[in-house]
């Protein structure tokens, strides 16, 4: 089904157990918040251990961090690899074939957040 026949039929989208009125609000209960994004946008380099996220983004904490990854883990828009069975395990993240397809629209989200700072806020470097 193209847009424009989309729109002029106006299904409801079931996702979750929960009905969306648009394809914009269903794609939102997978990436929306505050971190689902900025998580799946790390890993576009590549796969990362849980640590390796931390680093990167260090205003998050242990325990969102924990809950987001299952939660798009859950949504197969991550892939979680255990590379051991015993502790410590070596466990890595990385996106999935499905995820793949938000590259582009994550990397515009990426490009227009900069484009926001420039306008509307600044940029603050720390000093090393």
């Amino acid at each position: 089904m193209d847009i424009k026949e989309l729109f002029e039929k106006k299904p409801m989208i079931k996702l979750h157990e929960k009905l969306f009125p648009c394809p914009t609000s269903a794609a939102m209960e997978l990436i929306g918040g505050k971190w689902k994004s900025v998580i799946l946008m790390h890993l576009i380099d590549g796969k990362k251990r849980y640590n390796e996220l931390r680093k990167e983004l260090p205003t998050i904490t242990e325990r969102t961090l924990s809950l987001q990854l299952k939660q798009l883990e859950k949504d197969d828009l991550v892939f979680r690899k255990v590379y051991t069975k015993t502790p410590p395990l070596k466990v890595e993240y990385s996106l999935t074939d499905f995820s793949q397809s938000l590259i582009p629209v994550l990397q515009a989200i990426t490009e227009w957040g900069i484009f926001a700072a420039e306008e509307k806020g600044e940029f603050i470097f720390k000093e090393k």
